[in-house]
């Protein structure tokens, strides 16, 4: 056996990677991503002690009362955990790790992405690019928004809606925020705090959710409504923050000016409705995926797992 113990890992892993997790656990790797039945036959196979996943995953109580009894830790690369019934893992002695910090840039960047492309009409600019610019738009069409000197809400003012505010600071935008409780004056800068939702919506010509999964819908029809006319509403967070429906007819309505989504409420069967929209941008799900930074979520992943397997507990375990 290797140094920390057996593991299984659901997803694979780039060369450079897998050498290293080699060198340091009894690794059982599929050539694929898997779904959940097959990592537990996986686990169950190699009597594994960690169990390294990802997002895309569910690992529910059932689930969990599957695993074999040698599993004392679950690893998932992202930070979200809604995934993972973690007060199932815990009472059958099992740590759960997951991805804080390391994917905050990476995810504001693309935060950027969707809010630009959502202003300006990329998807559209870029099917005629695509069908060799067979459209030649006149003076006055095709025109997207300007970004800069709108007022941005914010909702979730962690992480990584703290690195989407610095961003929008570029842009000339107010920054508005709705968080649980207020910042601390340092973290909070020039930022204007609303503890009502409701009373922060009217006044965001950009609507941006930066907030964990795993508290039902946020964004419903009502709260949409609520928006100033023509507003850029941006997820990046979780799509079952959102009623699609109801977002479905805020676009449709022209209530809504814009959206640019990165995350939808069934991935990858997404509502194909909202791509009929010349005024939405959608991406596959890809806030954290670069080089760099899908590389570091691994590693820190695979950290906690060595340390829970070494008795330590490790800085990246989930609390509940």
């Amino acid at each position: 056996m290797a140094k920390f113990g057996r593991l299984a890992a659901s997803l694979p892993m780039p060369a450079f990677l897998l050498e290293r997790v080699e060198a340091a656990f009894d690794l059982v790797a599929p050539d694929r991503h898997l779904k959940t039945d097959e990592l537990i036959a996986l686990a169950t196979d190699h009597k594994a002690d960690g169990i390294l996943m990802s997002l895309g995953m569910p690992m529910r109580a059932e689930h969990i009362a599957q695993l074999p009894t040698s599993v004392r830790v679950i690893a998932t690369t992202s930070v979200g955990y809604d995934h993972i019934d973690v007060a199932a893992a815990n009472a059958r002695g099992i740590t759960v790790c997951n991805t804080p910090d390391v994917l905050t840039d990476a995810t504001a960047d693309t935060h950027m992405l969707l809010l630009l492309g959502a202003a300006r009409r990329a998807k559209e600019h870029v099917r005629n690019m695509d069908g060799g610019w067979k459209i030649r738009n006149a003076f006055f069409q095709g025109l997207g928004v300007d970004v800069t000197g709108k007022t941005m809400g914010i909702v979730g003012m962690g992480r990584i809606g703290r690195a989407v505010a610095d961003r929008a600071r570029g842009f000339r935008m107010p920054i508005l925020y709705h968080n649980r409780s207020r910042l601390a004056p340092d973290l909070e800068g020039d930022a204007r705090y609303f503890a009502s939702l409701e009373e922060m919506l009217p006044h965001c010509q950009v609507l941006s959710l930066n907030l964990p999964g795993g508290q039902g819908v946020l964004m419903t029809a009502e709260r949409f409504a609520l928006l100033p006319k023509g507003a850029i509403f941006v997820n990046s967070a979780r799509g079952s923050l959102v009623d699609e429906d109801a977002l479905l007819d805020a676009l449709a309505s022209g209530h809504l000016g814009s959206a640019g989504l990165d995350v939808f409420q069934k991935e990858p069967n997404f509502d194909a409705r909202l791509n009929a929209f010349d005024n939405t941008f959608l991406l596959p799900h890809i806030g954290s995926a670069t080089v760099e930074t899908r590389t570091a979520m691994a590693e820190m992943a695979i950290n906690g797992i060595a340390a829970v397997l070494s008795g330590r507990e490790p800085e990246n375990v989930v609390k509940v």
